[in-house]
């Protein structure tokens, strides 16, 4: 039986909601990777095609991982917060070239999806176990 909204703690429920709407940029980065390539931006389809393949993969594994947590499972938390780790990494080398409202804004999120899943409750509930030992 799946858990309902009010047994995921609140801390992991803002977590995977963040970690599901960029799963959702990722796809819509995605389809609009390609109907640029299609309408003639640099790169073509032999750019566009197998880079919007690679981000729809990781929409994917953001997509089941958070739904393997919300199920209270722990082998979701690794893609979630290996994730947000490459986020995090990758918005810093563009320090000059992102306004610096869209660095704050990505660094914001990546951060709070990393407290939000390891988070004590959080932990304590995507575990198998759901006991406070949980390993990380």
């Amino acid at each position: 039986m799946s858990p309902t909204f009010s047994d995921v703690p609140a801390p992991l429920r803002l977590a995977l909601a963040g970690a599901c709407l960029e799963a959702l940029c990722l796809a819509a980065f995605a389809v609009g990777a390609v109907a640029s390539a299609v309408l003639g931006g640099p790169g073509g389809l032999g750019v566009a095609v197998p880079f919007a393949v690679l981000l729809i993969v990781f929409a994917l594994l953001l997509v089941g991982s958070s739904r393997a947590q919300w199920r209270g499972m722990r082998w979701g938390r690794g893609p979630v917060i290996t994730w947000q780790l490459l986020q995090i990494v990758t918005v810093l080398t563009v320090l000059g070239t992102v306004p610096p409202w869209g660095v704050a804004a990505a660094l914001a999120v990546s951060v709070g999806i990393v407290v939000g899943t390891l988070w004590p409750s959080s932990r304590d509930y995507a575990s198998t176990t759901r006991s406070t030992s949980a390993v990380l």
